[in-house]
């Protein structure tokens, strides 16, 4: 009788235990469970020509709308005060340490910051450029706004539309090393050989170097030192504000006409000046929102994330990426007196 009771007890105790492990298990898995981490989020840096420029501002918008989109997405938005590739230099070098997955930059100068790009894409880091491109060694991809020989076509259009066909004109641009500005003032010398552009007359460009001051100094020197200027090009959103105020504080209005790619937000009032009759530019959120997602598509590994591949880019549909690694949006859009007041509410 007593051996029967060991045995029952024996029995009683392994159950007990087995009870008390599976218990102590199922415990250990909820615990976990409780205590997982949440998974990484994809490191996005936006790296700016300079902050406080209203362009990069709408860019980072669309940034955002990417990053909200993903869902998985951190943006960090940073750029130096002041646009110089030193600067840029200076923001990568922190990157790097910092171990983002992703830089996406607009280059204040294309070559100069190759060897720090190249740095970050042996460290695992995708490069992307966007605006103003890197040299191609520096970068995975060049996302241009526009077709670069369309964006030169369209600015010195408006310029002869704005002074009857004729005329001295002179171009106000951002740094003497922008890529993208360089790329359109070429094209716009190449158009000036053509017939239909040939009694307008090319003066002189200037540098503003995309700071307010500058770019409003080298204005008012184009219009004292040209009594017969009739039009100023600007292709940078700095440089057509800071040359439209010159422009009326000349008291030139009517006189010479401005034009050149703007944000309808700072442009509205130059407009209703008389200042500018017309001025384009691309939607720079749909721009920043695009980049977003190509870093995405590169971080992620995506099979047609190369170059002759493509893009998936959210609600701006799929991108061809060019042997060179080139890619492109959309034609600029034209803003005048008709609809400048509609999208300033915008961007």
């Amino acid at each position: 009788m007593n051996n029967q009771n060991n045995q029952n007890n024996r029995k009683a105790r392994r159950t007990a235990l087995k009870a008390i492990g599976a218990g102590a298990i199922a415990a250990g898995l909820l615990l976990t469970a409780g205590c997982s981490k949440p998974p990484e989020k994809v490191r996005i840096a936006m790296v700016v020509k300079n902050l406080g420029n209203g362009f990069f501002d709408a860019a980072h918008t669309g940034a955002k709308e990417a990053a909200a989109q993903l869902k998985d997405v951190e943006i960090i938005y940073t750029g130096p005060t002041t646009p110089s590739a030193e600067g840029q230099i200076e923001i990568i070098n922190s990157l790097i340490s910092q171990k983002v997955n992703a830089i996406v930059i607009s280059a204040n100068d294309p070559n100069a910051l190759v060897p720090i790009a190249k740095k970050a894409m042996q460290r695992g880091i995708k490069v992307v450029s966007f605006d103003s491109g890197l040299a191609p060694e520096g970068r995975l991809m060049q996302l241009n706004p526009s077709n670069a020989q369309l964006i030169g076509q369209k600015q010195l259009q408006m310029a002869s539309d704005a002074i009857g066909g004729a005329g001295e004109i002179a171009i106000l641009s951002a740094s003497a090393q922008a890529t993208n500005q360089n790329i359109w003032i070429g094209v716009m010398k190449d158009e000036l050989a053509k017939p239909e552009f040939s009694k307008l007359k090319l003066v002189a460009t200037v540098y503003g170097d995309d700071q307010s001051d500058k770019s409003y100094r080298e204005a008012i020197g184009l219009l004292r030192s040209n009594p017969n200027l009739k039009a100023i090009i600007a292709p940078t959103t700095v440089g057509i504000n800071a040359a439209s105020k010159a422009v009326v504080d000349e008291k030139l209005v009517g006189k010479v006409f401005v034009t050149g790619l703007g944000l309808p937000s700072e442009m509205a009032g130059h407009v209703k000046s008389g200042a500018v009759r017309e001025f384009a530019i691309w939607n720079p959120i749909d721009l920043g929102y695009a980049a977003t997602y190509a870093a995405y598509q590169f971080v992620k590994g995506a099979p047609e994330a190369k170059a002759g591949g493509t893009i998936n880019a959210g609600r701006m549909g799929t991108i061809a990426i060019d042997a060179k690694g080139e890619a492109a949006m959309a034609a600029p859009f034209v803003y005048n007196k008709e609809n400048v007041e509609q999208f300033s509410r915008i961007f």
